[in-house]
């Protein structure tokens, strides 16, 4: 027997009984996300070690990790990324980087952010991503364990910041990099992969590819006497002959007189290697041209964020874009400046420092604000548009802007929206941050609540929490009564959507008093229904389907639709979970009808879930409606709702008697549920 076979095969020659076939899920795909490593010099050694560590062999469940430390500016991340690139074909698996940013003026990233990172970058939907570090840990060791792959974890702060990240495959290799010997992780066994300054040869070699060969042989001794200047570091190097190639009629000569004057005014700093570096960032700095680059570098360093793109640039710095894109290439081609994917562009960790001492130095201290300001509310504008374009039926108070965006983001549609809420939740959330920290209040809640479509949509609950209270603070801290309310709502979700019921519930009772308070009816009748929804987590039904009919009737008097449609499918499966499948019927039904009117995908598949259900309970048919409603949950990638519709689809299958349709629909739901947080679907 000749041929080829393409797909599954089954060989056998004797069969009994019956044979399942279950199609498999697509494979996860490979991560490939190792930024451009730049130029490196000298550093044959470390690349030796680094391949040493990949060749080790320590057994399964021993992770193989580089440390590879040294002072700022040594070159550390270019060693690191230069050897990932290098080896990737050995690493078939994919290749993750994180920058941990433990040095860095904003706060070092926790190991579960980065986590969620990682794992939504093998395709893992971000509703399906525990909230839990314990949880996030084990799901990634899960996605990983049998992947040969590189990860680059680079400016670590601490062994504890690390640990989670450290993929245990004995097939992958994991470079960290940081200023500090980090001996926690020493002690684990990690291989130390210490980096000195350049030699002489390898720091006049950098200078080579950068100015060439020529200009540098001309005037070896002052070449020389800069790269002993720089103190043969490789980022002070770099600033140096960013400087001299954008000045092609200089002499090197020049340039050293200029950094020995520079060294000198810094005399009085206490590290050498601090003193080099901002001695080359200062003179790439006073030689900017036009002084607008100068003006943009100092001013961009005041910005709320790690990361920027154009629009976001333009807005903090109140310069038109096409104006911005031309001055963020002068600081891109000076070194001062970093381009990364995606349109966005970042500072270095000690460029970002300098640009905020430059700022404090030449601009006022009124220039300093409204530079801070135009940035807030660049980011005010942008996620509350977001928020409005993906949930339009949300009440959200209008932002008060002093600097509107002269060129603001239009989304094409809900989906962009989200994206772009995505993006930016690590900058969003600095900036509220930074808001309450400047005791601007408002816009600190506000950013807070425009944030609710991405924890709705994608999640984020371990970082969720945290930033719902920080909303909390900052409204109880403006003495605005609805605004806290609202937040206390967010504060109670959070806690529900973790498994703590008991806390949610002592803040929506909160939040009911305020609001029976400010005479608001209908918050009044959403208090009620959270609380209900409380009731029915700790399974006391009888209370949960009281709260929802008196919400109910609330929200009936004041003619609320799509609330009345919600309420009733929070009581169709109250009573769904005490078999009363005929009542549940008839409020499922009314919902459907009622939503079928409302922008609210989510909720218009959930309701064909629950009336299949109530359905099936009643012995109607129901397979149409959870088809659909899985279909739809599909199409929204909703992990929670789609195991709601496979595990309705299982019960109705057992019930015919179908137990091979019952078991593949299981599966397909503990598979789903394996990689999502068990927190329930979100109310809205």
């Amino acid at each position: 027997m000749s041929g080829s076979v393409v797909g599954p095969v089954v060989q056998a020659r004797d069969i009994q009984g019956g044979i399942q076939v279950f199609q498999g899920f697509e494979p996860l795909p490979t991560p490939s996300q190792l930024p451009p490593a730049g130029i490196l010099v000298d550093r044959d050694e470390a690349l030796t070690l680094l391949d040493s560590v990949r060749s080790d062999d320590r057994g399964a469940g021993v992770p193989k990790v580089a440390l590879v430390s040294g002072p700022a500016g040594i070159g550390k991340t270019a060693v690191a990324l230069h050897w990932a690139h290098r080896e990737r074909h050995a690493f078939p698996g994919g290749q993750l980087y994180a920058d941990l940013r433990g040095h860095a003026a904003a706060e070092p990233v926790g190991p579960a952010e980065i986590l969620g990172r990682f794992i939504r970058a093998f395709g893992i939907a971000p509703e399906r991503i525990p909230s839990g570090l314990a949880e996030r840990a084990a799901l990634y060791q899960s996605i990983v364990s049998e992947r040969r792959l590189v990860v680059v974890l680079d400016d670590a702060l601490s062994a504890a910041q690390v640990g989670p990240l450290l993929p245990a495959s004995p097939h992958s290799v994991a470079v960290v990099t940081s200023r500090w010997r980090l001996a926690g992780l020493l002690m684990r066994g990690a291989r130390g992969v210490r980096l000195e300054r350049l030699s002489a040869d390898g720091a006049l070699d950098l200078l080579r590819r950068t100015l060439g060969d020529d200009r540098v042989e001309r005037e070896r001794d002052a070449a020389l006497e800069l790269v002993e200047l720089c103190s043969r570091f490789p980022l002070a190097l770099c600033l140096a002959a960013a400087r001299l190639a954008t000045r092609p009629n200089w002499d090197l000569a020049e340039m050293v007189d200029a950094l020995s004057l520079e060294r000198q005014r810094l005399s009085a700093l206490s590290v050498e290697e601090d003193i080099t570096v901002r001695a080359a960032l200062t003179l790439s700095y006073r030689g900017l041209s036009p002084p607008e680059a100068a003006r943009a570098y100092r001013l961009l360093g005041l910005f709320p964020g790690t990361t920027f793109d154009i629009r976001a640039a333009a807005a903090t710095i109140g310069v038109p874009r096409t104006r911005v894109r031309w001055l963020l290439g002068v600081l891109v081609d000076a070194n001062l400046l970093d381009d990364v994917p995606g349109g966005y562009h970042r500072f270095h960790d000690l460029t970002l420092l300098h640009a905020r001492e430059m700022a404090e130095q030449e601009e006022s201290q009124a220039v300093r604000d409204e530079t801070v300001r135009r940035a807030l509310d660049w980011f005010l504008h942008t996620t509350h548009s977001a928020s409005q374009v993906i949930l339009p039926y949300r009440r959200l108070r209008p932002p008060e802007l002093d600097y509107p965006p002269a060129e603001p983001l239009v989304f094409a549609g809900p989906g962009e929206a989200l994206d772009w809420l995505e993006n930016e939740f690590g900058n969003v959330r600095t900036a509220a941050r930074l808001a309450a920290e400047r005791r601007s209040f408002r816009t600190a809640w506000q950013l807070v609540d425009a944030l609710w479509p991405l924890f709705l949509y994608r999640g984020h609950h371990a970082e969720r929490l945290a930033v719902d209270r920080l909303g909390l603070e900052a409204a109880r801290a403006c003495s605005d009564a609805s605004a806290e309310a609202r937040m206390l709502n967010r504060t109670g979700l959070a806690l529900l959507s973790l498994g703590r019921p008991e806390e949610a519930a002592g803040e929506f009772r909160r939040s009911l008093r305020i609001w029976r308070r400010l005479g608001d009816r209908l918050r009044v009748a959403g208090a009620l229904r959270r609380l209900g929804m409380v009731e029915r987590d700790l399974g006391r039904l009888d209370m949960a389907i009281t709260l929802f009919g008196e919400a109910l009737e609330r929200y009936r008097a004041q003619g609320a639709s799509r609330r009345i449609a919600l309420t009733l499918c929070d009581l169709g499966e109250a009573l769904l979970g005490q078999g009363r499948g005929r009542e549940a019927v008839a409020s499922l039904s009314e919902a459907r009808d009622l939503l079928a009117a409302e922008t609210d995908p989510y909720n218009q598949a959930r309701v064909l879930i629950l009336l299949g259900r109530a359905r099936a309970k009643s012995g109607e048919a129901a397979d149409d409606l959870l088809e659909r409603g899985l279909s739809r949950m599909r199409d929204i990638g909703s992990g929670s709702g789609e195991a709601l519709a496979l595990r309705a689809l299982a019960d109705l299958a057992l019930s015919d008697g179908r137990d091979d349709d019952a078991r593949r629909y299981e599966e397909e739901a503990r598979q789903v549920t394996a990689r999502l947080d068990t927190g329930g679907p979100a109310a809205t």
